[in-house]
């Protein structure tokens, strides 16, 4: 396993991250300590949760997945846990979710409030990296490619939020923070306020980026590069999709099956540039699984690689992945498919 730091922190943090969105859902308890503890003996010391796990929650299940992670922390030890670095992210607004709390927002009750039920639920006495999911405000995310309504009140609410977090860090309850689901403008404002008010900055952005989404080299990778804020980089397979299972039908067990909300995967081009990417891969003897997370993990704007699993056999094979080294000539092929089907799946 190879490490690196979270940026600006003496923080170490393997280069692969275990996602835990299926635990509480799809995984059960056992299942969920079967694979933190394969993933801390493959060498794996970050682990990444949200209040609202598992995906597909409700309101009887959400805050299962913190509450397994926060049993298994429990069952290891203060001294081993002091060998972690935990994530934790609070939901933004969605009004389908409202029974995590109301009103889903960034104000100084909410964030307090959900501070207070992570360490809770994950029986630690502080977060390392405590995230925003995704923004309060109105934006272009989650299979929107353009945006129309701007609100341009929110903009004070950046310091707003900084301030608040100012406070849970002085009291110790989280130790660094991190953006989610972000474009350029946010996080540029939340560096620019942090260094005009000497107020915490933020380290890391979580946002999507697999072979059918590098919409994150436009505009992002490059503010991240200079400006030192490390990617974490979520759904390397595309939501499962960089497997090539997707390619003989959705089938009932399968993660598309049971959340079909997430529609950006499931378009006519996706199939087409998976197709294309499988073709790829196995005339270099490589499965797709193996050249889409090398192909992430070889980003120089990429700190770490957040990979799940519903399975031990998964999670071995996604973590082995990363001894995978692409070379330059199966990049530039990578180039050409990328410019036939440009993103897919935004």
């Amino acid at each position: 396993m190879k490490y690196t730091t979270l940026p600006k922190t003496n923080v170490k943090i393997s280069t692969v991250c275990l996602g835990t969105m299926t635990f509480g859902n799809q995984n059960t308890e056992q299942e969920a300590h079967s694979q933190l503890d394969y993933a801390v003996e493959r060498g794996i010391n970050f682990i990444d949760t949200a209040e609202m796990y598992p995906i597909g929650g409700n309101e009887h299940i959400f805050g299962s997945t913190e509450r397994h992670i926060g049993s298994w922390l429990h069952k290891i030890g203060k001294t081993e846990r002091e060998k972690l670095v935990v994530a934790t992210k609070i939901a933004g607004p969605n009004r389908g979710m409202e029974y995590i709390r109301k009103p889903l927002d960034f104000s100084k009750k909410s964030i307090t409030e959900a501070v207070e039920l992570s360490l809770k639920n994950l029986q630690t006495d502080y977060i390392d990296l405590y995230q925003m999911h995704w923004p309060e405000r109105v934006m272009n995310m989650f299979q929107k490619r353009g945006l129309q309504e701007i609100d341009a009140s929110w903009q004070y609410s950046f310091l707003e939020i900084l301030h608040v977090f100012d406070g849970l860090i002085k009291e110790g309850k989280i130790k660094h923070i991190g953006v989610s689901n972000e474009n350029p403008y946010g996080v540029m404002r939340y560096l620019m306020e942090s260094e005009k008010h000497n107020l915490p900055r933020i380290v890391s952005i979580q946002n999507p980026y697999s072979l059918l989404n590098r919409l994150y080299e436009v505009g992002l990778s490059e503010i991240t590069l200079r400006e030192d804020v490390g990617l974490l980089a979520y759904s390397p397979l595309g939501f499962g999709f960089l497997t090539g299972k997707y390619l003989d039908g959705i089938q009932p067990e399968y993660r598309m099956a049971m959340f079909p909300n997430f529609k950006r995967y499931t378009n006519e081009n996706c199939y087409k540039a998976t197709q294309l990417y499988k073709e790829l891969a196995e005339a270099n003897n490589l499965t797709l699984t193996q050249m889409a997370m090398a192909y992430v993990n070889q980003q120089d704007f990429v700190t770490s690689t957040i990979i799940g699993a519903t399975t031990l056999g998964q999670l071995e094979e996604n973590i082995n992945a990363f001894n995978t080294s692409l070379s330059e000539e199966l990049c530039s092929e990578i180039e050409k498919i990328q410019e036939l089907i440009p993103n897919p799946a935004p």
